[in-house]
């Protein structure tokens, strides 16, 4: 096996794409040797899930497109990462009681951390960033 795997998908910035990017890392990470129904597949689903929405929800529409990036190195770490142009990086909103959104950072972080990862943020060369999730990953690869 090649010491590193990777896919990515570049999307519209528009809410029929969030599931879209779910599917996309579902069947990556199915060929790749993940089993669906197991709880850090679902984990995962959900982080890409938020991090979609995040991608298409807070850009304001200054970033036409978002790309789902996905990395598996030697075997040893899962990287999915969520790039858009616009150069906002992302922030913890205040919890409100009645508040309907702004706990996808907190919902992400938290899974992230359960599944023994974490999240870091980088720019990129154009004024936007990414926001990268980094998992252990113990899966045996399918070549």
């Amino acid at each position: 096996m090649a010491d590193q795997q990777e896919a990515h998908v570049t999307l519209a910035s528009e809410p029929v794409s969030v599931p879209a990017a779910r599917r996309f890392v579902a069947r990556v990470l199915g060929e790749w040797g993940l089993a669906a129904d197991t709880d850090f597949a679902d984990s995962i689903r959900l982080i890409a899930s938020e991090l979609a929405t995040n991608a298409v929800q807070h850009t304001f529409g200054q970033s036409p497109t978002f790309t789902v990036d996905l990395r598996l190195e030697r075997e040893e770490h899962l990287y999915l990462g969520v790039t858009d142009s616009h150069p906002r990086w992302p922030r913890r909103l205040p919890a409100a009681v009645q508040q309907d959104n702004g706990r996808g950072l907190v919902i992400i972080r938290s899974l992230a951390k359960q599944c023994g990862g974490r999240l870091t943020v980088t720019p990129t060369a154009d004024g936007g960033k990414t926001v990268w999730i980094v998992l252990p990953w113990s899966v045996p690869v399918q070549s």
